[in-house]
């Protein structure tokens, strides 16, 4: 109207862009999946076999010993499922990270920078792909196996947990994706680096920690915290003794973990952005 106030709508935060943006080269990503819908579910369960056959050779490792690490079956079934399935959250949602190198080498990451959205929500959604829905499939499939076979004293706190640790894990893995990607923008060959944290890590935590050196485990709980994960937090299900004589209380500290992992993947994540010079530059 004449005369009358200006209305001035703010701007949409960056982190709502993002998300945005997100859901948007996802969902279309998903409908150029589901034109070929044999295809999508071929290769789905192609994932979920690929993936279980970490599991049969934990199985056929039972076949010859009754424990490992002083770990039962369907006690590490609970390490394996919680491990499997947070980080298959995590790839499932960030799992493109790892192709960054590629596109500083290449330079199309220059297509994405004149785009008014974030970088890093285009990255992270670029060739979303739903058949790694198979590898949390799995996971869940030996969490449910593990949580039904083994006898443990359910309490409020432990039922909390569980989904706290699947949750916290996938983001605590998000995070190291992130890392991962902007160490990329400066070794531009590293998918490799990354990979060795991110499947890597996931391999290391589906075993119990006394199967190996302290020395890791120190690493994984302190330096690239993996061990919050599903260590701690399944440690305090199962009654089990924590490794390096840590408290009880640490297995509820995975969300504080987690957002201090991505408190520092967005400042490394701005720094390799920083760093980036195109192209043509």
């Amino acid at each position: 109207m004449e005369g009358g106030p200006a209305v001035v709508f703010a701007p949409r935060s960056r982190v709502v862009e993002g998300f945005r943006a997100y859901g948007l080269i996802a969902a279309m990503w998903l409908r150029s999946t589901m034109a070929y819908r044999a295809s999508f579910v071929m290769t789905a369960v192609g994932n979920f076999a690929a993936t279980a056959f970490d599991f049969v050779a934990i199985m056929l490792m039972f076949s010859h010993v009754d424990v490992l690490g002083g770990y039962t079956l369907p006690e590490i079934a609970l390490l394996y499922g919680a491990a499997g399935t947070a980080f298959g959250l995590a790839d499932l949602v960030m799992g493109s990270m790892d192709r960054l190198g590629r596109r500083v080498r290449d330079g199309t990451l220059d297509t994405l920078l004149v785009r008014p959205v974030p970088v890093i929500a285009q990255v992270a959604a670029d060739r979303f792909a739903l058949r790694r829905l198979g590898r949390i499939t799995q996971g869940l499939l030996v969490l449910g196996y593990a949580l039904v076979t083994l006898d443990i004293e359910w309490t409020v706190l432990k039922v909390v947990v569980v989904p706290l640790m699947l949750l916290s894990g996938a983001a605590i893995f998000g995070a190291v994706f992130v890392v991962g990607a902007a160490f990329q923008f400066f070794a531009q060959d590293a998918s490799e680096v990354q990979n060795s944290f991110t499947y890597g890590g996931n391999t290391l935590l589906q075993y119990p920690p006394t199967i190996f050196a302290k020395d890791l485990v120190r690493g994984v709980t302190f330096v690239v915290p993996l061990a919050f994960v599903n260590w701690l937090p399944a440690l305090y299900v199962l009654g089990r003794e924590y490794p390096l004589g840590l408290p009880q209380w640490v297995a509820f500290l995975p969300p504080v973990v987690a957002a201090g992992c991505w408190a520092v993947a967005g400042l490394a994540w701005r720094a390799g952005l920083r760093s980036y010079r195109s192209t043509g530059s």
